[in-house]
């Protein structure tokens, strides 16, 4: 069993202009890299032991250094490893585009069908598998003892893994995952559970 919580990289400045990054790799602002200290601060304070927490990211730089970010405020031994499979969703075309075009051209977010964009179930599957081994790897890194997974990763994928968790109740449509946003699951073998998260508000 692994509490896993993940975080939205802090923000860029594709993130402060409105625009689809992707698979595109932006590098955090300073009001990421603010936003990642903070994240930081909150899990030290919320963590037990916060300094025996593992931190892992996507190979995306903004999402790696978000993690490097965190685990220096949690105070964590080892440097965060990178995963691939938890890269943002690749949206092809519309890569670059701002969000008022992207619906103008293509329609709903969730409808949309964007040339050489990545297939919402290949998202889904491949951020599960990368999920599983980055647990896998911290109960190696910190065994027998069950410690906080923290991994960073990106918008559209943690959506696809709240869905995946909550049989795809949540989140509502228009509800966006805030940079630097938590949500927190418990990973038992092949369950997923939503514990806590902004998704989860109606109002």
């Amino acid at each position: 069993m692994t509490v896993l919580i993940l975080v939205r990289h802090g923000e860029t400045d594709w993130n402060r202009d409105r625009r689809i990054q992707g698979s595109t790799d932006i590098p955090l602002n300073d009001t990421g890299r603010g936003q990642a200290r903070e994240v930081g601060v909150r899990l030290r304070q919320a963590l037990a032991q916060p300094d025996r927490a593992v931190v892992a990211s996507s190979d995306l730089v903004r999402a790696a250094e978000t993690a490097r970010l965190i685990a220096a405020e949690l105070g964590t031994a080892a440097a965060p490893p990178a995963y691939p499979e938890l890269r943002e969703r690749g949206y092809g075309e519309a890569e670059g585009v701002g969000v008022e075009e992207f619906h103008a051209r293509w329609g709903e977010w969730a409808l949309a069908e964007v040339p050489g964009a990545e297939a919402w179930p290949a998202v889904r599957e491949r951020a599960l598998r990368g999920l599983r081994r980055a647990a896998r790897d911290a109960r190696m890194l910190r065994a027998p003892a069950s410690v906080p997974l923290i991994v960073v990763a990106h918008g559209a994928l943690i959506r696809e893994v709240i869905r995946h968790a909550t049989g795809d109740a949540f989140p509502a449509q228009g509800v966006r995952l805030a940079n630097g946003s938590t949500h927190t699951f418990l990973l038992e073998r092949e369950r997923l559970s939503l514990m806590e998260s902004p998704a989860l508000m109606t109002d």
